[in-house]
């Protein structure tokens, strides 16, 4: 347990030193929910929402945008860096197995970014007005799930990816698509049926709308959360399943 303590302490501090994850993760997301905050026709309800505001709508999107960027986006070419290196064979060489590295990234990326979920719906409710009517346990769940499934997806891109370059273009690739379904450029409410029905069997999309019904005050849908279930397992499956160390 101290070898995996300070494991977490050493990788959380590289983590924190790295610019790139720290605004792309918490002040993107944090400064366009400010953004949208201050503009008064952004908080009232709109028709072509189905009677939601257009940051009630967005605010789950922008949760779902700091996960991919840490699962996604910032886990995979850390981890096909760190096999580059030779980091990965040389913790198999020693008591603290090589998984321990993979899950003490996994648990920062995803932790970090479910802690700057949970600010970003703080910001919105005392700053903004928005109002929760659910149950924080839906919403943990949500976000939970949402994260594990994030970091399956990081996982299995590190485990193909041949190098730290090829591991930023499918993490790249695999953003806007996955952006797109979760609702950045068009929110889900406002999707065609046939684009909403694909929305929700993405990862991204299924998880804004089980934190949009957690939120609105009803249990996240059964078909959301099983969606993120199975993406949890196939993709952590194949993960384990071809990862190389070296």
């Amino acid at each position: 347990m101290n070898a995996t303590s300070a494991l977490l302490r050493s990788e959380a501090r590289l983590y924190a030193r790295t610019g790139a994850a720290v605004v792309w993760v918490a002040a993107i997301p944090l400064l366009a929910l400010v953004v949208l905050g201050t503009i008064p026709g952004i908080r009232r309800p709109a028709t072509s929402l189905h009677g939601i505001s257009y940051l009630d709508a967005y605010l789950p999107i922008l949760m779902a945008f700091s996960l991919c960027m840490s699962t996604i986006n910032i886990l995979p070419p850390v981890l096909a860096q760190y096999r580059e290196r030779g980091i990965l064979k040389r913790f198999s060489t020693t008591p603290v197995s090589p998984w321990r590295l993979l899950a003490a990234q996994a648990v920062i990326c995803g932790g970090i970014a479910m802690a700057v979920s949970v600010v970003l719906l703080s910001v919105a409710i005392l700053g903004y007005g928005v109002r929760v009517h659910g149950t924080v346990a839906g919403a943990a769940v949500s976000l939970l799930l949402l994260a594990s499934a994030g970091t399956g997806i990081g996982l299995l891109v590190a485990a193909v990816a041949a190098s730290s370059k090829v591991a930023n273009a499918l993490s790249t690739v695999l953003f806007f698509p996955l952006m797109f379904f979760a609702g950045l450029w068009v929110p889900r409410a406002a999707m065609p049926q046939g684009l909403r029905t694909a929305s929700d069997l993405s990862p991204l999309g299924a998880g804004v709308r089980a934190v949009q019904a957690s939120v609105a005050g009803q249990w996240p849908p059964a078909g959301s959360l099983l969606v993120l279930v199975g993406y949890v397992v196939v993709c952590g499956w194949a993960a384990v399943r071809w990862f190389r160390w070296e």
